[in-house]
């Protein structure tokens, strides 16, 4: 029942309630396809080649380029491997997992008069375009020190500053479970922060007023170790309705409209100690849990042109992903010290924010290609993106401006550079493929710049082919713990090594 009621409310009042920031912005707005291993043996420089699965979701005129219907799917295990710095302390985590990198199929139908219009294809596909699942964790002790902005007491001290006592305290005979479901239904998130805070004794009143809005911090100014966990799941899913055609020898032409669809999971914990003289709070564990799901719209525009029988060009528009997204979290806070004598707080509400479904708006993306195909020998690819991730919009505007404003000012234009080539001897294929990524972030190092390099050959049965490709890429991040207060980073260095085996036939 208290999780109806806190939806029934937080529809009422949803303007005062959401909890986003710029993590969220660009985590929906980065793509990383996984497809074909064929695709993923040229690291995705497929724009002004065609004639792959994937390559279709790079530029949609590539499906024209089949010579006859086609169908694939791809199997791929990925492991992540992060090593964390943390001041004076380091960590390291790997993970690995299997799954599903796509399927799909493409029908060519071709002219049977003397039209312009070589042929159609009607096809429709399922890809992977991002992975979520991600685990590290900071461990070390925080030195610092500057307006205590080294401790969790600080996050809830800054959300605290000018809010009413009595908006961020339980009514007397209100329990502190239902005091935190009506405070976040009623107020919102800023207000039910705070309220951790406070009852749990990290926070003290100024004046102890209803009308108090200046807070005290009951932590003393020095070192605090922490250890903090951060996990997370799921993955950005699209499924892609292809129309393509050829016009003559060397025009063809594709859109897509693209189904996409959010499942992500993410869990971060805390444990915060600290033996500064004068502190009264020496012990805090924090827990944060967020669920979200969501599902958009996209389309794309293709062409691909031959200027020779060899070189060919091609030009792709991304445009925005459309989404509505629906979140959920629960929290837990406890604290221990001594005020006199020992105490330990516990507020565990045991309840789920349900969030009022918000709208966010992706960057469009535009993605410039060019290749040139040696007859049966092998091919050369390059292909160069640009994606403004400075106008990522959450909508409605009204309810986010200052949210928007942040991410125009944090967020930038980011390009990527794609190379791949293939040599063909025979029934086999070896492919190789370099990528670079920008940072979206302004300050490029918030989340850094991106190296990756893929290796793969490929067999081919006749109809049947079997292609086997290992890439890697890597990137180095300073992810803050909190986006407010408690704002050090911990420097992370992230590899990620995949192997994907595909199956493709003709139809």
């Amino acid at each position: 029942m208290k999780k109806l009621h806190l939806l029934c409310i937080g529809l009422i009042s949803m303007s005062t309630l959401y909890a986003q920031d710029i993590s969220d912005a660009l985590r929906y707005s980065q793509d990383n396809i996984q497809g074909t291993a064929r695709f993923r043996a040229l690291s995705g420089a497929f724009g002004a080649l065609g004639g792959d699965m994937s390559a279709v979701n790079i530029n949609p005129a590539g499906a024209a380029v089949f010579s006859q219907s086609h169908a694939s799917f791809s199997l791929i295990n990925s492991e992540l491997n992060n090593d964390t710095q943390y001041f004076n302390g380091t960590g390291n985590v790997n993970d690995s997992n299997f799954d599903l990198a796509q399927g799909g199929v493409s029908f060519v139908f071709k002219s049977t008069n003397n039209s312009p219009w070589k042929k159609f294809t009607v096809g429709i596909a399922y890809d992977r375009t991002n992975n979520h699942d991600d685990n590290w964790f900071a461990v070390g002790t925080n030195t610092n020190s500057n307006n205590f902005n080294n401790t969790i007491g600080s996050y809830f001290f800054d959300l605290a500053q000018g809010l009413r006592l009595d908006e961020i305290s339980a009514f007397q005979n209100e329990t502190l479970e239902d005091a935190y479901v009506n405070i976040g239904s009623d107020l919102g998130f800023d207000h039910q922060q705070a309220f951790l805070g406070f009852e749990s004794f990290i926070l003290d009143p100024e004046v102890d007023a209803d009308d108090n809005t200046n807070y005290l911090l009951n932590v003393a100014e020095g070192n605090f170790n922490h250890d903090y966990t951060f996990i997370s799941t799921g993955y950005n899913g699209k499924i892609a309705v292809n129309l393509a055609t050829q016009y003559g020898d060397d025009l063809y032409l594709g859109v897509n409209l693209n189904s996409h669809f959010i499942d992500y999971d993410r869990s971060t914990l805390l444990f915060e100690d600290n033996n500064n003289a004068g502190s009264i709070v020496t012990d805090v564990e924090f827990e944060n849990n967020l669920s979200t799901r969501g599902s958009g719209f996209s389309f794309q525009l293709g062409g691909i042109l031959k200027l020779t029988n060899e070189f060919r060009v091609g030009l792709t528009y991304d445009s925005p992903t459309w989404y509505t997204i629906n979140e959920e979290t629960s929290q837990f806070l406890g604290t221990a010290g001594n005020d006199g004598e020992p105490f330990n707080i516990s507020i565990n509400p045991q309840v789920t924010n349900i969030f009022p479904s918000y709208r966010l708006q992706t960057p469009s993306k535009i993605t410039g290609s060019a290749a040139y195909v040696f007859g049966q020998k092998g091919l050369l690819s390059f292909d160069y993106s640009s994606k403004n991730y400075g106008t990522t919009k959450f909508r409605p505007e009204n309810d986010f401006t200052g949210l928007n404003a942040d991410v125009s000012d944090v967020l930038t234009t980011a390009a990527t550079y794609r190379v791949g080539g293939e040599y063909k001897h025979k029934q086999f294929s070896f492919r190789g493929g370099y990528r670079f990524e920008e940072s979206p972030y302004v300050d490029g190092v918030t989340i850094g710049d991106l190296t990756g390099f893929s290796l793969g050959f490929g067999y081919n049965f006749g109809n049947t082919k079997l292609d086997l490709t290992y890439d890697k890429w890597e990137r180095t991040d300073q992810t803050p713990l909190f986006n407010i207060g408690l704002i050090d980073t911990a420097t992370i260095n992230r590899q990620n090594s995949n192997i994907t085996l595909t199956l493709g036939f003709n139809i």
